[in-house]
């Protein structure tokens, strides 16, 4: 099993977690999205780091803030997505030709072949950015699926810290959602997703505690719990200028005994400035010289995105926490407190304050990335683009609410009592292990702690579904093996390709490639005949099977019909479709025409070589999902450079593989007018066919004029271009006629 245990916070044992080993298999085996939820402490972020080792899907880790995303190994949504701050709404205008949405070649790939997007800390992103993030997908991968396709892992708890929405965006925004929490989306409305709620808690042991706790986190908590947690305030924190609102309290006495510098508890309040202030006047109480630290910074950084401090400060006997896990070693994890027992202009030694232990603090190196495609293995992976380099320490006696989240405390004094968004409270309260190990500044009331109603109700709703969740796996599992399965044998998408190209032959160029015309329509029988109509029966035959086996995936009769399927496909698409593609480089004198045909050719080769890759692959490799989604994508890439690097070799005046094309009789003769054409257009300084058209390019090289009556019967001749280049045109076609016929 990918998950079969995580090791408890306290090292007393192993904990087998079902819940864990669900949301992997609903992940990996699947592709409905998933929401992943739970209690603070339940192994959220443990989870997220083993999927990103392990997983073979092809993802992106994506969070709403830069210290979320640094956390959890991603990027911001807005940097990999490239979105303005504005509100968006549903249904507007998504120009990919606009600046901001201009997406790198590299970003549109990363895009089409990503199978997996997970979001972090999903409770702080608002619903319209998500179907922001739908449009984008939709654009780039599949138009017709909610985002593209792409499978969703959201993992939040909405009893933490809510999205951020002004009240003038909230006016915009409300005609459209009937909530700014991400379960508002409407693109996420059009999907069915799952809800997996982890149970156990990691963090704390304390029954009582965690019982209050879920009666916080599901708003309903009990007039005895709310007693229990009020008994927690501290007299002595009441007549401190940092509790509550400290604009009514500046003239209040405040004086710090030097027991009390350094004792390992921690303030969590809800503003920066009142941390800031508090940790200051301890600094103050400290004797002692600071020492004065810079961040060395590289390459792109967002300052929004510092995980430490540019500047940090430090005296002997400060309060500290470290901001990452050591990289040397297990000396230090992210969270931990300390005291510096020595420092200088080069050296900071900090004792831990659970363990005793000294410590001698080197700089660490924070990195800001960027996915990018893999030159070598075609996989997704991050690129650095630049580095925060910083001593792993800020100053701690006090720290937000907000960059508290994830940590844990053994000892915490609560200043909540200017608590200014949902799930504030729940934070704060879900950083202690202890009960005994909570001070409050003030007594909470009863409606300090509640959550968002909308939360409520639907965390209600998606609880009492999920407690179905392990039996809807096996439904689901073979939902996404049949719909793989019917993606490889469909083939629409490339028959509508095919389409394209023939529609446009016919529209506009089938005087000057009747012979190419009639190959595709020839063509388009045989396809209907031998592809669709045998698609269509199979689909019937593998369905079934699916749907009746209990071992699908292991089925040997299953997996022979599927191989000689992909065998008759590969090889009647090939003789079908290889070679009239090969030969179909058409040339037209409108602009317009000429890069419509040059698209709708590029989009039909390309459709046809992944899908004979695909299934290639399946012929000789069999159909497991895995390899199957990898080759998908690698496939997806190779075709494309190959096809980029044709394009490259390929000069303008070899678009037409004239030696291929049915439709010119005199491969010769056709090379020495163009060549002609070429010549006199440059002397004129005219256009090509303001010289001579491609029609009529063609049609003298077929039917060999040797008047000049015969000139003025050549499809687009006038009278003007007889009178112009007739004598030279039937010069070079009569010395061909010379040299070349007997």
């Amino acid at each position: 099993m990918f998950f079969s245990y995580l090791r408890t916070m306290n090292n007393k044992g192993t904990h087998t977690n079902a819940e864990l080993e669900l949301a992997w298999q609903f992940i990996e085996r699947t592709g409905v999205n998933v929401f992943l939820t739970g209690k603070a402490g339940t192994g959220k972020t443990t989870f997220l780091r083993q999927l990103r080792e392990r997983s073979p899907k092809r993802m992106v880790v994506v969070a709403p803030t830069g210290v979320a995303a640094i956390n959890a190994g991603g990027v911001t949504i807005h940097s990999f997505f490239q979105f303005p701050l504005a509100p968006y709404v549903p249904g507007g205008s998504f120009n990919s030709k606009d600046e901001k949405y201009r997406f790198s070649k590299e970003k549109k790939n990363i895009i089409r072949t990503l199978d997996l997007l997970v979001i972090d800390e999903i409770s702080m992103v608002r619903a319209d950015l998500l179907d922001q993030i739908d449009a984008v997908l939709r654009l780039h991968k599949d138009r017709y699926r909610p985002f593209g396709g792409v499978q969703l892992l959201m993992i939040g708890d909405l009893s933490q810290l809510a999205p951020v929405v002004k009240d003038s965006e909230w006016n915009l925004l409300r005609e459209y959602y009937h909530t700014p929490y991400f379960f508002g989306s409407l693109a996420l409305q059009q999907t069915q997703h799952v809800t997996i709620e982890l149970q156990h808690v990691y963090r704390q042991t304390d029954l009582k505690f965690i019982n209050i706790l879920n009666e916080v986190r599901e708003n309903r908590l009990t007039t005895e719990s709310l007693a229990l947690l009020n008994s927690r305030v501290d007299i002595a924190c009441k007549s401190s200028k940092y509790s509550g609102n400290s604009e009514h309290s500046e003239n209040t006495e405040f004086k710090i005994q030097n027991s009390e510098l350094s004792d390992g508890t921690i303030r969590l309040t809800t503003h920066n400035a009142t941390a800031n202030s508090y940790n200051e006047e301890r600094m103050d109480a400290l004797k002692g010289v600071r020492f004065t630290f810079k961040a060395t910074v590289t390459g792109t950084f967002p300052e929004s995105s510092y995980p430490a401090e540019e500047t940090l400060v430090l005296k002997k006997g400060c309060q500290v926490m470290f901001l990452k896990n050591d990289s040397q070693g297990a000396r230090y994890y992210n969270g931990k407190l300390g005291i510096v027992t020595s420092v200088d202009a080069s050296t900071i030694c900090v004792q831990g304050i659970d363990d005793g232990d000294i410590v001698e603090v080197e700089p660490e190196v924070w990195t800001n990335a960027r996915y990018v495609i893999d030159k070598e293995t075609k996989e997704i992976r991050e690129e650095i683009d630049g580095e925060f380099r910083q001593y792993p320490l800020r100053l701690a006696w006090a720290i937000t609410i907000h960059k508290s989240q994830g940590l844990t405390f053994d000892r915490a004094v609560l200043d909540v009592n200017a608590a200014f968004a949902a799930g504030q409270v729940y934070v704060a309260l879900s950083r202690c292990r202890t009960l005994e190990g909570l001070t409050l500044t003030a007594p909470l009331s009863a409606s300090a702690v509640r959550t968002d109603i909308a939360v409520g109700n639907y965390m209600s709703s998606e609880l009492e579904q999920a407690r179905h969740t392990a039996t809807r796996l096996a439904e689901l599992q073979r939902d996404y093996y049949l719909y793989l399965l019917t993606e490889l044998f469909d083939f629409k998408s490339l028959e509508w390709d095919f389409h394209r190209v023939l529609r446009l032959l016919d529209e506009h160029l089938y005087k000057v490639y009747p012979q190419l015309l009639k190959s595709y329509k020839e063509t388009d029988e045989q396809f209907a005949r031998d592809i669709t109509a045998v698609s269509n029966t199979f689909y019937r035959q593998y369905a079934s099977l699916v749907m009746q086996t209990a071992e699908y995936d292991a089925d040997t009769h299953l997996a022979e019909r599927i191989h000689k399927a992909a065998s008759y496909f590969a090889e009647h698409l090939d003789t079908l479709m290889g070679a009239l593609i090969e030969r179909t480089r058409l040339d037209s004198d409108n602009k317009e025409i000429k890069e419509r045909i040059t698209e709708a050719v590029y989009a039909l080769s390309q459709s046809f070589a992944q899908k004979l890759h695909l299934l290639k692959h399946v012929t000789s490799k069999g159909f497991e999902i895995s390899t199957y989604l990898k080759t998908k994508a690698i496939g997806m890439l190779e075709t494309e450079q190959s096809a980029k690097q044709e394009r490259k070799r390929s000069k303008p005046t070899d678009k037409i593989d004239i030696d291929r094309n049915s439709d010119i009789q005199h491969p010769r003769l056709f090379r020495r007018l163009r060549q002609w054409r070429a010549e006199r257009a440059e002397e004129l300084g005219r256009p090509v066919y303001g010289v001579l058209t491609q029609k009529s390019l063609i049609g003298i090289v077929n039917e060999l004029p040797t008047s000049g009556q015969e000139l003025l019967r050549m499809p687009g001749f006038g009278k003007k271009s007889l009178q112009l280049f007739g004598k030279e045109i039937l010069a070079i076609v009569q010395e061909y006629i010379e040299e070349a016929l007997p």
